[in-house]
């Protein structure tokens, strides 16, 4: 095999499986979908309907489904456009396509070995193990079907991958530009992510993680070094060397006595405004696509709110279907697959904590409820 071979080499790889959240494609959708994520919860519909208020905003549509197929797309063309011969599927966690028909389908076309990329950068329960979860879940399924066995490999975390740093950059500068003129050089900067419970974010990451010991575990460190790789970027482009940042967090779910991860976008919007800030810019770190959480949290709630203070906003675009994003995706998987070969790689990262690990530990981000059998770990 030629050295130019080698560079687009996938095996031992036969497909790559994009694997997503999912969410309702029309109104009558909307419960079942909820349903779907809360399973096990005991919630009676009655309530399930006044969370899917959000989604009702916006006809009964999540945007995550449109963004994964736009995703899927710009996946398959740049593999082909690098002549990368490998096919890519789609399958969601809750929503149609469902991950067990898609895995179904992958079996019968004949894959074996699957790299799994999941729409989530970092480290974390309901980030990572519990797809990996719901991988051992499908996994089993078909083994009672009788069908052949397939093994699936998760890439590893991409948060601090050049490919979704730097987009987040632009963006960020992008929605700066947006703001008044006499605004911009007093922004600050609201790096927003999916509040946890602070239980769930103090265990999560790998026992061994240099970013597991720090305050808040590996879901606040990972989302702080990413904050600050982007708030110095913007820095030096700028020349605004003092311009304040702070990571905050919205979309909060839980019962009101567990302790969440704060502040709330919200909250801190109050605060910048009593502390005198000429405007703000939210920047959605912790989400790979503008789905709901962004589209209602940040775009109608915090936009709204942050205009009754008077406060102008605006909100940076998230990675998506970035041409860097999709090129991170392919040197994830090139890379993975030549360590599966035994070959030496240089991995791409950004900042201090290095590449994230290939295989999860047994004990990395523990289900906060009981533990459960989860694919791509160590055995």
């Amino acid at each position: 095999m030629s050295d130019a071979q080698t560079l687009i080499d996938p095996a031992p790889y036969d497909a790559l499986l994009l694997l997503s959240f999912g969410g309702p494609e029309a109104p009558e959708d909307v419960v079942p979908f909820l349903e779907n994520v809360t399973r096990g919860r005991g919630i009676p519909k009655e309530r399930l309907a006044e969370v899917g208020k959000h989604y009702f905003l916006f006809g009964g549509v999540s945007p995550i489904n449109a963004q994964n197929r736009e995703l899927l797309a710009a996946l398959r063309e740049d593999f082909a456009a690098h002549g990368l011969c490998l096919p890519v599927y789609w399958g969601n966690r809750n929503w149609a396509p469902y991950l067990i028909d898609t895995l179904r389908e992958m079996a019968n076309d004949g894959h074996r070995r699957i790299a799994v990329l999941a729409t989530s950068a970092y480290a974390g329960y309901s980030g990572c193990r519990q797809y990996r979860e719901n991988l051992a879940d499908a996994l089993a399924r078909l083994a009672e079907e009788g069908l052949p066995t397939l093994t699936v490999d998760k890439l590893r975390h991409f948060y601090n991958h050049p490919g979704f740093v730097r987009p987040m950059i632009d963006a960020t500068l992008a929605a700066l530009a947006e703001l008044p003129a006499d605004t911009r050089d007093g922004a600050r900067l609201a790096f927003t992510t999916h509040s946890i419970p602070l239980s769930m974010a103090e265990s999560s990451g790998a026992p061994d993680d240099p970013a597991r010991g720090t305050p808040g575990g590996a879901y606040v460190a990972q989302h702080l070094e990413v904050a600050r790789l982007v708030a110095e970027a913007v820095a030096e482009a700028t020349g605004v060397a003092d311009r304040p940042w702070e990571l905050v967090f919205q979309s909060r779910s839980g019962a009101p006595h567990i302790p969440w991860l704060e502040p709330d976008i919200c909250d801190h919007l109050d605060a910048l405004h009593a502390d005198g800030a000429s405007a703000a810019v939210m920047i959605p770190i912790g989400f790979v696509s503008d789905h709901m959480e962004v589209k209602y949290d940040l775009d109608t709630e915090a936009a709204d709110h942050a205009a009754k203070l008077g406060l102008p906003v605006a909100r940076a675009a998230t990675v998506g279907a970035d041409p860097r994003f999709t090129a991170a995706v392919r040197g994830l998987l090139l890379e993975r697959a030549a360590v599966e070969r035994g070959s030496a790689v240089e991995r791409c990262a950004l900042g201090a904590f290095g590449a994230s690990h290939d295989v999860c530990a047994v004990a990395c981000c523990p289900n906060p409820r009981a533990p459960r059998p989860a694919a791509a770990q160590v055995s």
